[in-house]
């Protein structure tokens, strides 16, 4: 059987619906492409946000954020690419990542949302 990652579940879940409190309108969850994957894509204001979700329970001492690799960051961006050809809006993309904090029984103990957490390089 397939083991299902229900923190990470749980992770988007809550990701999901701070984006939608704090005024981002959500476009799509889990956009595939052959490059790769991304969480969430959300729109606010002039941005197109590429919203990499970090799902993290309690007794993980390091930062979430620092699981976005390098090699991660290029999948993000080669697929927000993808994404912005297939769908062209004129929105200026972002690159941001959601750390979810979970206790033991998937309930929400903060969210740190980072904006702009890295950026396309040169």
């Amino acid at each position: 059987t397939m083991k299902i990652n229900k923190s990470g579940v749980w992770g988007e879940i809550f990701a999901a619906r701070y984006l939608r409190d704090n005024g981002y309108r959500i476009i799509t969850a889990n956009f595939r492409s052959r490059l790769g994957e991304i969480d969430i894509i959300a729109q606010k204001g002039n941005y197109m946000c590429f919203v990499e979700v970090k799902t993290r329970g309690e007794e993980r001492l390091y930062e979430p954020k620092e699981a976005v690799d390098f090699s991660k960051q290029e999948k993000l961006i080669s697929t927000s690419k993808l994404f912005m050809k297939a769908y062209p809006n004129g929105k200026q993309p972002r690159f941001d990542v959601c750390e979810v904090f979970l206790d033991g029984g998937f309930n929400l103990i903060k969210i740190n949302y980072i904006e702009n957490a890295f950026t396309e390089g040169i």
